[in-house]
Order: C-alpha cells, then structure tokens, then sequence
C-alpha cells in the first residue's frame, strides 16, 4: 500500500526519494508525504508531487482497485514474481510496477531482450525488427520493447506474427493507448502479452518520463538491440543504460549513408555487438557454449576441392581457344609429364577436352558436384 501511494506521488527514476525510501522504508515517507502535517527533515524542504498527485496517493487502496478492475495487478521488490534484475538500478529501482497480462512478470523477464529503434524508422529497419523479433521468438525468447512507433511497433508486431510472446514498457498509465496509433497494438499486448509501467492508472507520458522508461528496459532483460537510431535517440539511452548496468548491447548495422543508422554505428564504435540475424542475438544472451549461432561456411565449388597442382594447370587455360601440353607446361611452371598428368586428371572431372593433341576449357565449364 504504501509504495502504491508512493507510486502516485514519486516521478519514475527520483533517486533522491529512492534513497528516502531505502533508509526510512516505504512505509514512513508515504506517512510523512500523504498523512504528516509537517515536512519530514530528510526531505529539506522538497516538495514531492502535485497536489493531484498527492490526493491520489492518500487512497493507494482505490487505485489498487482501479488496476484490479482493469485485469491488472501492482508488483512490488518482494513479491514473488518481482524480477530482481531492476535492483540493479539501486535508488533508482521503481518502487513498484502496475501490470496488465496473466503472464508472470519475473519468470518472462528472465529470458526476454529489448528490441528498440527509430520511430521514424526505414522500411529496412521495420523489415529487420520484425523478423529479427519473430525469430527470437521462436526461439523462446520474450521480446521486450517500448511500444511506440517504428521499431518498437514492428518489433512487438514481429513477435506476435510468429504466435511468440512480446512485452510492452510504458512511459504513461497501463490503462492509455499511447501513441493513440498503436492502440489495437497495445490492446494485443494486454491480452497476448504483458504490459509495465512505473506509472499508475490514467497517467500521461512526458520526456522524462520517457527517459526514465528506458532504464526499467534496459535493466529488465539479458541485452538490447539497437536496429536504427539517429545520433540524437532515446533508444541509444536504453542500450548505454544496459551498458551501464552491465547487459549485452547490440546493433544491427544499415546503410552508411542512412542518417537513421548514424547512431547505431556510433554505438558499434564504442563497443557494442553487431548482429545481423536472431541466432546471433541468442547467442550472446544466451547459455555460454550451449547457444552458440551456426557458422556461415562459404560454399565449396568443384574448383575449390582441385588439388593445388590441377588448379595450377587449369588457371593457364585461356578462355578461348586450344593450347598443346608444352605451351600449358611452359605457363604453369611444371614439368611436361606432370602438367599432362594433370589435364587428364581434369579432363575427367570434366573441366577441360582434348582436341587431337591440344587442349581447351569444357564448354560450358563444369559446374557439378565432383564425386572422389
């Protein structure tokens, strides 16, 4: 009850109350900030809240009611399914988060990553959030990510196209469809998946508070990738938070010449992972050694499996024409016997001919699997 009201009193992210609320406990600031006639000496002369906000956190109970109501529910450090990795942010730990969704917050959390990006994003980058979030997936990971325009809606779209399970942090109340466009998305959310915020019931969002939305994404999951952001973006906020709190930060590279990558690069400069595809991303997120992304192998053309003296001959061929033994000896640098060796070496696998007592490229060349 008493982080309930601080809920409605505190600005998501206040380290200063943060601290209050560690050395006195949530109990007694929400008495000194709702009930106290006099201001608690801790606070120095701060003033804490708007008065709406502190009329709303004198009756925690009715808006506990108003989230029940709403098929919600208010999580708070202690409970069991609060996810311990937010403690990590120390005083800036949310006091507590409002949820919407059967889902268990903790247990989805454990094996969720953030996938974040532009709003105004590329057609690319919503090709490659969507199918990057599908993959993952179905590959049991729960994709995380603000709900907003852009990446953060392709990515939740992506997951859902692939019947996965996807969670949306909210800068505002888990009751408001914002940005207003996204409301059947955020409707999905609700009844698919989960929805977070630090924020109760009928709350807007602002800047800040979008900033400070950041930091609970990024400290919720294992890591972040980063698809398409600007030099100046909120999503580069999330990935140097998971930096910061020790999480996997990633990125997926674009166009050079892509204003809407520029950040991204920026942030493979100073470290970040590349990634390219789900598996790689699981990887990095994943269990050490038993996650590891399958190996991209050039496939072996019948020319690369020659021995090195048959490709020796064979590079001295000329495109056009016919050549005798001696003059293919001569160019290849070998010996008579062994570069006629050779030839009949390759005129079985079927990349030269013999015409009378000269020789030429098969026509066309051969490309078939070579049988040894």
């Amino acid at each position: 009850m008493a982080r309930a009201a601080l809920s409605c009193l505190i600005e998501p992210g206040d380290r200063v109350a943060g601290r209050w609320v560690r050395e006195y406990g949530p109990e007694v600031v929400a008495w000194d900030l709702t009930r106290s006639q006099k201001q608690p000496p801790y606070a120095e002369g701060r003033r804490v809240g708007s008065p709406r906000a502190r009329e709303r956190a004198r009756d925690p109970g009715r808006e506990l009611e108003r989230i029940q109501r709403a098929g919600g529910r208010f999580v708070c450090p202690g409970d069991s399914e609060w996810p311990t990795q937010l403690d990590d942010l120390g005083d800036a730990r949310p006091l507590g988060l409002w949820v919407r969704g059967r889902p268990d917050l903790r247990l989805w959390a454990l094996r969720s990553v953030a996938v974040v990006g532009a709003r105004a994003c590329t057609e690319y980058g919503s090709h490659v959030a969507a199918t990057l979030s599908a993959a993952l997936a179905r590959a049991g990971w729960i994709v995380a990510s603000g709900a907003a325009y852009g990446i953060d809606a392709a990515a939740h779209r992506g997951a859902l196209a692939a019947q996965g399970a996807t969670l949306g942090v909210l800068a505002c109340g888990v009751d408001r469809a914002y940005p207003s466009g996204n409301a059947e998305l955020i409707d999905r959310l609700a009844q698919q998946g989960l929805l977070v915020a630090e924020l109760p019931l009928g709350e807007h969002p602002t800047r800040s508070r979008f900033i400070m939305r950041n930091r609970v994404l990024a400290a919720l999951t294992r890591g972040t990738v980063v698809v398409e952001a600007a030099l100046r973006s909120g999503s580069l906020s999330t990935a140097r938070q998971a930096r910061d709190l020790g999480r996997i930060t990633m990125g997926v590279p674009g166009p050079v010449t892509s204003a809407v990558s520029a950040g991204v690069h920026e942030l493979l400069r100073t470290g970040a992972e590349v990634v390219t595809e789900a598996a790689q991303v699981v990887e990095l997120v994943g269990r050490i050694g038993a996650d590891l992304a399958p190996a991209h192998r050039v496939p072996l053309t019948p020319r690369d499996r020659l021995p090195r003296g048959a490709v020796q001959v064979l590079e001295v061929l000329p495109g056009r024409g016919t050549v005798d033994s001696t003059w293919i000896a001569r160019e290849s640098g070998t010996e008579r016997d062994e570069a006629l060796g050779r030839l009949y070496e390759l005129l079985s696998l079927g990349f030269v001919e013999r015409q009378g007592d000269r020789w030429r490229l098969s026509t066309p060349p051969a490309e078939h699997p070579i049988r040894w």
